[in-house]
């Protein structure tokens, strides 16, 4: 039986999100993420396009802008590669940012410059 006849396979929105997030953590994989802190991903998939927003804590003084453009092409990237959809655009909320220059706040409390 042909393919085409069989039916059709679904990946769960849930399922590109955590593809996201994992393609997230890979592009700050330099060290830029706060330690502990995790992007998180929403994603809108609209038959074979996925729309993603990507939520993140960067650390600061950096390059900003160079970390968000590393992030929008290895999101786009991997979801290309793992689910086959087209991702016309990706974007990234910097939620937080935290100094590179201070120690790690204590559990229970923030020390974020945001």
């Amino acid at each position: 039986m042909p393919a085409a006849d069989r039916g059709a396979t679904r990946i769960a929105d849930r399922v590109v999100a955590k593809i996201a997030a994992q393609a997230a953590r890979e592009a700050l994989a330099d060290g830029a993420p706060a330690p502990g802190a995790v992007p998180h991903a929403t994603v809108t998939v609209h038959h074979d396009i996925a729309r993603v927003r990507v939520s993140l804590e960067l650390g600061y003084p950096s390059d900003l802008a160079a970390q968000c453009a590393a992030v929008r092409r290895q999101v786009a990237r991997r979801i290309e590669e793992y689910a086959a959809m087209s991702v016309p655009e990706v974007d990234v909320e910097i939620e937080r940012l935290h100094s590179t220059h201070t120690r790690p706040a204590s559990p229970g409390r923030d020390r974020g410059l945001l």
